[in-house]
């Protein structure tokens, strides 16, 4: 299975009509994903930024009727919004953590997350999170996160994480201080645009909304 990644801004002003054109879009847009096999689609908000998520089979092609379909359908909702990924391009993979594959997903919990980097601090963004990857061996992780994803364009991060409820247990204090400690570090090279650590931080940011999903 192949991940990938996009991301975008809305132009001031333009939200309701990206929404609208998404909505009038959608059932051509499903039926393309469904004809290339695209799976696990989703689009997500916050603030004036979105990000999309998509799989599909080890490497899968698209032919160039379907791209000429792709491309009609981009061009519909175009105009609200400028890229923040290269079109066609997946962003750059900053973490990964993709344990066990939940075939089935009514017991999956969703979290999205967006960053800002402060100028100069992607390569030590990528070097903390590579640190996490090499304690862990970099081996299947039974859960609860089973889909976990950072990504990274224009200097905004972008996290995707799927966690199967089943196995999610209350935090405990030293958890809670760990989370603290690594939260407060990560302050130093970039800024929150949800509201992930408000309850830490006390700022008040708005919260990821997933726009559209198909599987």
């Amino acid at each position: 299975m192949e991940r990938h990644a996009f991301a975008m801004k809305v132009k001031e002003g333009k939200m309701n009509d990206y929404r609208k054109k998404l909505g009038e879009i959608w059932p051509e847009l499903t039926a393309y994903l469904d004809r290339n096999r695209i799976n696990n689609f989703s689009i997500w908000n916050a603030a004036d930024l979105i990000f999309g998520y998509y799989e599909n089979a080890d490497g899968a092609v698209i032919s160039a009727e379907e791209e000429k379909v792709k491309t009609a359908l981009t061009e519909k909702i175009q105009n609200t919004f400028t890229w923040i990924s290269t079109p066609d391009q997946d962003m750059r993979l900053m973490y990964h953590n993709f344990g066990v594959v939940r075939e089935n997903k009514e017991l999956i919990r969703h979290r999205m997350f967006m960053t800002k980097l402060k100028d100069g601090c992607e390569e030590e963004y990528k070097a903390r999170h590579d640190g996490l990857v090499a304690q862990r061996g970099d081996k299947i992780d039974p859960g609860p996160d089973s889909n976990f994803s950072i990504w990274s364009a224009g200097g905004y991060i972008f996290g995707y994480d799927e966690i199967d409820t089943t196995m999610e247990v209350e935090e405990t204090p030293e958890a809670r201080e760990a989370t603290v400690a690594w939260e407060t570090r990560q302050l130093g090279i970039m800024d929150w645009i949800t509201n992930d650590v408000d309850w830490m931080t006390k700022e008040v940011h708005p919260s990821s909304v997933r726009l559209a999903w198909h599987n």
